[in-house]
């Protein structure tokens, strides 16, 4: 089963069996060698029940393709862009389904350089592969297991000084993702942190709650838990471990925006007049704190595949989005939530106060609305309405979806990829200016 809509705007997902099995899962990995021709490529899974099927199945559609097989296990996301980086693979592939509930399986798939397989970059051409079917094998490749897990260890600890993390208390809830079995022999490398280690066991029914951090239902548990614990902070993942999210002391959400702003100083005292890029829908709080810390703001259209690539062409040392991925120049240019997880501990320890006062100058000043999706019948007519009513208010601008940036507010609005939703990002220099612009904006598109 191989059904066209599993092939996403980024990635493969659908619902297992239903939508996507091991047939599909072959033919996938037969499609990917035979359209990139790579010589050796890595391949991993998460833990999803249906992850050690699809994963066999996978890989003997890439060694039918021709393809040398490194099979590197169970592994977090972000080590298939360690290994392929790393080792200067031609490609690779890992089975997950990310953040998406246990019914669901999927692939995300790399080229060379861990550069990203999306629908504009090659993975329209794996579907029309996959599902037009494959003539006689002629050559078969080999599998060979590989162990990544020590370099990648060496890796994340690189971006730290171990010895400037100080004693913390920190809830860590790894949702029955990865998050837990990566996270484990970090923690033994910095027995000054006090864990409360919550649901490390990687387990693909996600018994506890759904491993989407970005749902506030899901981050219930961990605020409760890091009150409940008097802990300095808390630190949540999503299935597949490549993003993290973060709960100061006083059991409040820290926005990825207000994340990357204060990345973006670590990175800046490290290496002065950096570039550092973020998304259409941030924070002023961003590019804010990139100028200040004497750095160059790049913004950039939403999603991995676009960060990645202006990266590679603009040299930036690092990028962030509000989804809470984090891109790194020096981790192949790819994203991890490893690697943020071990900065904040960094950055709380260096500061020597809570996150809830670092961060209070960023919510005394910027008032943003978090992500609203609304669904609409007709997304281009809806754009166009927006505007029309706003265009008197302040610039606009298309870069990605419609942006409005008047003197002490501003707006992002974007279809969504998958559905029939507008996507809205507000911001204002007033909670009462805020409140007004967003009522004014989501009337226009409920109406």
């Amino acid at each position: 089963m191989l059904k066209p809509e599993v092939f996403k705007a980024y990635d493969v997902r659908g619902i297992y069996p239903a939508e996507i099995d091991e047939e599909g899962a072959y033919a996938i990995g037969r499609a990917y060698v035979e359209e990139f021709k790579p010589k050796r490529i890595a391949i991993g899974r998460d833990m999803r029940m249906s992850g050690p099927q699809m994963v066999a199945a996978l890989t003997e559609g890439a060694t039918d393709g021709g393809a040398e097989v490194l099979d590197i296990g169970q592994i977090g996301t972000e080590m298939l862009y360690f290994a392929v980086g790393s080792l200067e693979l031609d490609g690779g592939i890992t089975c997950t389904a990310s953040h998406n509930p246990k019914e669901y399986t999927g692939f995300k798939i790399v080229r060379a350089g861990a550069l990203p397989v999306g629908g504009d970059s090659g993975l329209i051409e794996v579907r029309d592969r996959a599902l037009r079917g494959f003539g006689e094998v002629t050559r078969k490749g080999t599998v060979e297991k590989k162990d990544v897990w020590p370099a990648f260890l060496e890796r994340v600890l690189s971006f730290i000084d171990p010895s400037a993390v100080k004693p913390l208390r920190v809830v860590v809830d790894a949702a029955n993702g990865m998050g837990g079995r990566m996270l484990e022999p970090v923690l033994e490398r910095l027995p000054q942190i006090d864990a409360v280690r919550c649901y490390f066991e990687p387990d693909g029914s996600f018994p506890n709650h759904e491993p989407n951090p970005l749902l506030p239902e899901n981050r219930e548990f961990i605020v409760a838990k890091v009150k409940e614990e008097e802990a300095d902070l808390g630190i949540a993942f999503d299935g597949d471990a490549d993003r993290c999210f973060f709960i100061d002391g006083t059991g409040e959400f820290v926005p990825g925006d207000f994340v990357t702003a204060l990345f973006a100083e670590t990175f800046l005292a490290k290496e002065p007049g950096a570039k550092i890029i973020y998304d259409v829908r941030a924070s002023w709080a961003v590019p804010h704190t990139i100028e200040q810390a004497g750095g160059t703001a790049l913004m950039n259209r939403v999603g991995h595949a676009f960060i990645k690539h202006r990266m590679r062409e603009s040299g930036a040392v690092f990028g962030g989005e509000v989804s809470g991925h984090y891109y790194f120049r020096d981790f192949s240019r790819a994203d991890s939530g490893i690697i943020p997880a071990l900065l904040m501990l960094e950055y709380v320890s260096k500061q020597g106060k809570p996150l809830s006062e670092i961060l209070r100058s960023y919510r005394e000043r910027y008032f943003i609305t978090g992500e609203i999706n609304t669904r609409v019948s007709d997304v281009a007519a809806k754009l166009a309405e927006l505007e029309k009513h706003f265009s008197a208010q302040g610039k606009v601008t298309h870069l990605d979806g419609l942006s409005v940036d008047a003197d002490d507010w501003h707006f992002n609005v974007r279809p969504s990829n998958t559905e029939p939703l507008l996507r809205l990002n507000l911001e204002a220099l007033s909670s009462g200016l805020m409140e007004e612009k967003q009522a004014e904006v989501l009337e226009i598109i409920r109406s």
